[in-house]
C-alpha cells in the first residue's frame, strides 16, 4: 500500500504539471500561416524550434524544399533579429511563438507544432543548423522515404548526428555566411564514439525508450564524437527526427526522441553545422541567458576561452563524400530491402 506521503507527492506533481501545461498554452501566439494546413498523405511537416535563425534561413529552406518538404511549422522562442519577419514572408510556413524558457518548457515547445498541425501526419524534427540526409535522398526524396517506412510498418526513422567542421581553426571561419560554411565545413571525425544498445539501461533517458521498438538490433545510441574529444561534451548523437504522429505516439518529450514509435530498419544522418557563424558569441549569449539545462555551452566556452584558435580537424578527420560510405563505416545502418526499394522507385 502506498504511503500518504507518496500519494500527496504524486498529487502535487500532477497539479504542478497541469499548471505548467496551462501556462505554456496561454503563452503561445499564432503569428502566421494556416491553422489547418493541407498536408497530404506521405507529405511531411518540418517542425523547427528557432531563435535568431535568420543566418540559416535561405539555405535551410532551399535544402528542405529540394528534399520535398512542402510545409514548415516554426515555433519561435524569443528571436530578436529579423527571423520572424523573414519567416512570415515565406508562403509555405506556419509560425507560432512562445517566450517561455527552454530549460523548463522545451518538451512542450517542441511537441506543440506536431500536436497542433501534424496529427496523423509525418513530422520531421530538424534544427536550422542541421541537414538531414539518407541513402537515396536524391532519387526518392522525403516522400519516397515515408512510403518505404509505411510499407514496413515503421513510424520513425533514427538518425545519427555528424558534426561537420572546416580544416581551419574555428575563429578563422566565424564570419562565413551559412552558404560558405556549408561548403567549407566538409570534414567529420567518428574516431571517438561510445555506443550503446538501443534499450541499454546505461542510457540516461532509457525509460523514455522502453515502449519504442527497433527493426534491426544494429541500430544503436551513440555519444561523444568530435565535440566530446575536443570540448569534453557528453553529446548524444542519436535522434529520431522523422516520426509519424499517430495514435500512441508522444512527440518530442526529449530533444532526441519520441515515444511509442516503431523505428525503421535503416538510419539516416544529420549533418550538424554547430560551429557555422560566430559560435563563440552564441555560446556566450546562451550562458548569459541561463536558458539551457545542460552544461555543453559552458564546456565549449571554457575551451574556446583558453584556446581561441582551437580546431576540430586532426589526422582522424575524414572528408565528406556520401551517405553510403557511412554505412560501410558502421556509423549508419543500411538494408538490402531499402536499397532495392530505391532502385525500384527510380525505375
Amino acid at each position: 500500500m502506498k504511503s500518504p506521503v507518496h500519494i500527496l507527492r504524486r498529487l502535487w506533481q500532477r497539479t504542478a504539471e497541469r499548471a505548467r501545461v496551462a501556462r505554456f498554452e496561454r503563452s503561445v501566439r499564432h503569428l502566421h500561416g494556416p491553422v489547418a494546413p493541407d498536408i497530404r498523405e506521405h507529405e511531411v511537416l518540418a517542425i523547427v524550434l528557432v531563435r535568431n535563425g535568420s543566418y540559416y534561413l535561405d539555405e535551410f529552406l532551399a535544402y528542405y524544399r529540394a528534399l520535398g518538404v512542402k510545409h514548415f511549422a516554426f515555433i519561435d522562442n524569443g528571436s530578436t533579429d529579423d527571423t520572424i519577419a523573414r519567416i512570415m514572408a515565406e508562403p509555405d510556413t506556419i509560425l507560432d511563438q512562445s517566450p517561455l524558457p527552454l530549460a523548463e518548457y522545451e518538451d512542450l515547445i517542441r511537441a506543440h507544432p506536431a500536436q497542433r498541425y501534424g496529427r496523423n501526419r509525418w513530422c520531421l524534427y530538424i534544427d536550422m543548423d542541421e541537414m538531414f540526409d539518407f541513402e537515396g535522398r536524391k532519387q526518392i526524396g522525403i516522400n519516397g522515404l515515408t512510403r518505404y517506412l509505411e510499407a514496413q510498418g515503421a513510424t520513425a526513422m533514427v538518425a545519427q548526428m555528424l558534426e561537420m567542421f572546416p580544416k581551419a581553426p574555428l575563429n578563422a571561419v566565424s564570419n562565413y555566411s551559412y552558404a560558405h560554411a556549408l561548403d567549407a565545413f566538409s570534414y567529420f571525425d567518428i574516431s571517438t564514439l561510445r555506443r550503446f544498445a538501443y534499450h541499454s539501461p546505461e542510457i540516461e533517458f532509457s525509460d523514455l525508450l522502453r515502449n519504442n521498438t527497433v527493426s534491426d538490433d544494429r541500430i544503436q545510441f551513440m555519444f561523444g564524437g568530435v565535440r566530446g574529444k575536443v570540448f569534453g561534451e557528453n553529446c548524444c548523437l542519436t535522434k529520431h527526427p522523422l516520426i509519424f504522429n499517430g495514435e500512441g505516439v508522444t512527440p518530442a518529450p526529449h530533444p532526441h526522441l519520441s515515444m511509442g514509435v516503431v523505428c525503421g530498419d535503416v538510419t539516416g544522418v544529420i549533418k550538424h553545422y554547430k560551429f557555422a557563424g560566430d559560435a563563440i558569441a552564441r555560446d556566450a549569449a546562451s550562458l548569459l541567458s541561463g536558458d539551457l539545462a545542460h552544461g555543453e555551452d559552458a564546456a565549449r566556452a571554457a575551451v574556446l576561452s583558453d584556446q581561441p584558435d582551437v580546431s576540430l580537424f586532426s589526422l582522424d578527420a575524414r572528408r565528406w563524400n556520401r551517405v553510403d560510405l557511412l554505412i560501410r563505416a558502421g556509423f549508419l545502418v543500411g538494408s538490402a530491402r531499402f536499397s532495392a526499394f530505391i532502385k525500384e522507385y527510380e525505375a
